[in-house]
């Protein structure tokens, strides 16, 4: 960058760099999903041509950040796990956000037409641009993260197990949603398993684990081969 006598409004930008030695985590969220997901037509509950495209989007991530050592998705957010020793960006929270967040919106954007594909198989129209918030949190220890994860995992759990009853009462049974909203209300688990294999013979848990349990994308571990030595 020229010099110019301008420059001095750097000074205003202010640091944004994380604490060293932490596990840094960037989770995605669809904006206005609910809305975006009735205007295309997705599946009720789960429609696995979005979920599909949320996956390749997260992979195209850990192609292009290669410090992503993990991601876990469900419904319209990404979780992205960088090694604690990152360098990326300078460590800079604002850069390695929007650089994410950046990268999976073009990608949703760029592989929809490959995957979202009505019943004719004709790819979907894309109504309106999806847009994707972004935050970045950092974790001191293994057992954070993993409770971080478990956290996300357990919400999948919990919101996927309502809306497949949900929606079997709506779709199945003929219910308004209003009054599905009313026979769920103030159950707990066990008692919505047994609605769904009683009122609709569905077995929740042979249901597909990427509904249930949501997406993982783990980076394989690859040893390096050990420096030859030297022989006199």
């Amino acid at each position: 960058m020229a010099k110019s006598k301008y420059e001095y409004v750097k000074k205003f930008e202010q640091p944004d760099s994380a604490l060293l030695g932490t596990w840094l985590v960037v989770r995605i969220d669809g904006r206005s999903f609910h809305k975006f997901a009735t205007l295309h037509n997705f599946a009720k509950p789960n429609d696995e041509q979005a979920l599909t495209l949320m996956n390749r989007c997260a992979e195209a991530c850990m192609e292009e950040f290669t410090d992503i050592v993990l991601a876990y998705g469900e419904s319209d957010e990404y979780s992205f796990v960088l090694k604690k020793d990152t360098t990326l960006y300078n460590r800079r929270i604002s850069k390695i956000t929007t650089e994410i967040v950046s990268c999976f919106t073009g990608h949703y954007v760029f592989c929809w037409p490959d995957i979202m594909r009505g019943p004719d198989g004709s790819p979907r129209p894309l109504v309106y641009p999806p847009q994707f918030d972004g935050r970045l949190v950092c974790y001191p220890g293994l057992k954070h993260l993993r409770d971080y994860l478990s956290w996300r995992q357990a919400d999948c759990h919990i919101n996927n197990l309502y809306n497949t009853l949900f929606w079997a009462l709506v779709l199945r049974g003929g219910m308004s949603e209003t009054d599905a909203e009313l026979k769920i209300r103030g159950t707990v688990s066990g008692e919505k398993n047994e609605m769904l294999f009683n009122s609709f013979g569905i077995n929740y848990n042979n249901l597909p684990a990427m509904f249930r349990k949501g997406s993982v994308l783990i980076r394989p571990l690859v040893e390096e081969d050990p420096a030859p030595s030297l022989s006199a």
